[in-house]
This record gives structure tokens, C-alpha cells and sequence, in this order.
């Protein structure tokens, strides 16, 4: 918060990046039929291709899938359309090649997270004291956590004890309803198709170090690291989180302006370059593990809010306002 107040400070031109951009809507429409077809060839199709169907699921299916996370999280932030029901439906729309009800619940989770990031028992995207506890830095354990993380996410979520909402009920019955279509259409073969590809997208799959690098201390005091490799121009910059917590209300195309605009503000912070690396070094590095992650008390919250509160209304004392 407080280097996103020193930017605006010096480049107010910053708020002119904000708004939504509606290529999202053809980037998930085009990427879910493209999808869908996959699953109606493997199903109908090449039955017999096992191993050719492995190797797409890993680098094109996979990739689908953490395509449909990113774009489920632009639309989560309001930031693929005009209203927040029509970003809804986006939400919606990329989850019908996930044969696993997401977006929904990741709207509701994931604006917690913003709010409260690294807020022990409110933050649903920080791991559990079991996870830390068991897993800690050993090598073995960690791949395992990785490949199970999808459902670790679904664990996270239930560990909050909050009921579904009206829109993850809706989530239920739009997934389940696709899945039964995808089933007729496209046969059992094609649904596990679909199914291999979120497993895969959502664990050992390079663009999901994402849920690693986001957030998981690799450099003594930074709590939030950006990615700046070449994968970005396929997963519609994703890796730039320093910027996108700065600025949530920057859509995925502007995100790379921000640093442009203001680098002596990211270029000191410490980033990866590689998401292969990001597994490798978290897997095998000792020192790294679920318990790698800031965690605060709901009282230090408080009292960094307040503090940034006592900044904003400084500043507007000296602004005469």
C-alpha cells in the first residue's frame, strides 16, 4: 500500500491504466471451444492415442486450464467487463472446459486474500499449520503437496467453515450441467480428458509455479514476487503480481505499463525469470516449503491498516484537501 500511494505520488498518470478489456472475452471464448474440441477428438476420435493424448493434455490442455485460472481471475476483479454480473458470466464461461465448479468460489476467496493477505485464519490462499507441520522442507513430500494442490485448494476453502453463496450454487449447476453435455458429446474418454488437464494445469504444470512464486518467500522480507519471463505473453501476464496487488484495478494488458512507468519502484525488488526454476528450487531447496509464506495476526492487521489510514490522511493535509 504504501509503494502504491509513493507511485501515484509521482505518476498519477498510473490511474489512466484502470479499467477492463473486453479481449478477455474472445481469449476465453475461442480457447474454450478450442478446448472442447480437444476432448470431442480424444473421446470420439482418436480413442487409441493414449500417449499422444498425455503429451497434449501436459502442454496444450494443461495450458488451457491455467489460462481459464487467469482469466477467471480478471473477471474476479471486475476487469474483463463493464458490471460485475457481466464479469460473472465471464467467470462462468471459463469454467465450462473445468469439469470442476472454480470460478465462483474463487471470486469470493481470492477478494479475501486481497483484503486480508497473510492474515492467519483469513487469508484462504495461506497454507494450513498441518500442511507446514508435515511437509516443512522435504523434498519428496513437496512434489507430492504439488501434485495434490488442487485439491489442497479445495481444503483451504472448506477449512474456512463458510457456506456456499448463491453464485457457487449457480457455479454447481452450470459445471455439472456442461459436464453431462461434454459426457454425451464428447464420451467418457473426452471428460477425462478434461479432468487430466485441470490436474495437470493446477500442479506440476510450469505456469502453475504461479501459486508458488505469488507469494512464497524466496528473498528475507518480500512477501510478494512478480514473474517476468517469456510465458507471460501466453497466460496474459499473470506474473506480474507486485503490480497487479499494487493496482488491482489495472487490467492484464496494462500490467507490463506499470513497471515501464515506474521501474525504480520494481526493479529493486527481487522476481523470478523462470517457473521451472520456481518448482525446482522450492522442491529441492531445504529451506523452502509450505511454511514459506508471511503470516500475520489479525491484530498486526489492524494496525498496519490503521497506519495506512494515518498516510492517506497526512496526505491529504498537505494536499490542502
Amino acid at each position: 500500500m504504501k509503494r502504491k500511494l509513493s507511485i501515484l505520488k509521482r505518476y498519477p498518470e498510473i490511474e489512466k491504466l484502470y479499467g477492463y478489456d473486453t479481449s478477455t472475452i474472445l481469449i476465453v471464448t475461442l480457447s474454450s471451444a478450442a478446448q472442447i474440441f480437444a476432448a470431442y477428438i480424444f473421446g470420439k476420435i482418436l480413442v487409441d492415442w493414449n500417449i499422444f493424448m498425455m503429451i497434449y493434455c501436459f502442454f496444450l490442455g494443461a495450458s488451457f486450464t491455467q489460462l481459464y485460472g487467469v482469466i477467471i481471475h480478471e473477471a474476479t476483479h471486475n476487469l474483463a467487463a463493464a458490471t460485475s454480473f457481466q464479469n460473472r458470466l465471464i467467470g462462468l464461461l471459463a469454467n465450462i472446459a473445468l469439469p470442476f465448479p472454480i470460478a465462483m468460489s474463487f471470486r469470493r476467496y481470492h477478494l479475501e486474500h486481497h483484503t486480508f493477505q497473510g492474515v492467519i485464519g483469513f487469508d484462504p490462499d495461506l497454507p494450513l499449520e498441518w500442511e507446514k507441520k508435515l511437509i516443512r522442507g522435504n523434498s519428496f513430500l513437496k512434489f507430492i503437496w504439488i501434485i495434490i494442490y488442487p485439491i489442497m485448494y479445495v481444503v483451504r476453502g472448506l477449512a474456512m467453515g463458510k457456506e456456499p453463496c448463491f453464485w457457487e450454487y449457480v457455479n454447481w449447476v452450470v459445471t455439472i450441467t456442461f459436464d453431462v453435455l461434454i459426457y454425451q458429446f464428447c464420451g467418457m474418454r473426452g471428460l477425462l480428458y478434461l479432468f487430466l488437464s485441470l490436474w495437470v494445469g493446477y500442479s506440476i504444470h510450469p505456469a502453475a509455479a504461479h501459486f508458488i512464486q505469488e507469494h512464497y518467500t524466496f528473498d528475507d522480507g518480500q512477501e510478494t514476487y512478480s514473474y517476468y519471463g517469456i510465458l507471460n505473453l501466453f497466460f496474459m501476464n499473470i506474473g506480474y503480481h507486485n503490480e497487479h496487488h499494487d493496482f488491482a484495478k489495472v487490467p492484464w494488458s496494462n500490467l507490463p505499463e506499470i513497471r515501464k512507468i515506474a521501474p525504480e519502484f520494481y526493479d529493486n525488488l527481487a522476481y523470478h525469470t523462470s517457473w521451472f526454476m520456481v518448482h525446482w528450487n522450492f522442491i529441492f531447496q531445504k529451506q523452502y516449503g509450505p511454511q514459506s509464506r508471511v503470516g500475520r495476526t489479525v491484530e498486526d492487521h489492524k494496525k498496519g491498516r490503521k497506519l495506512v489510514k494515518t498516510i492517506l490522511n497526512e496526505s491529504k493535509i498537505l494536499k490542502g484537501e
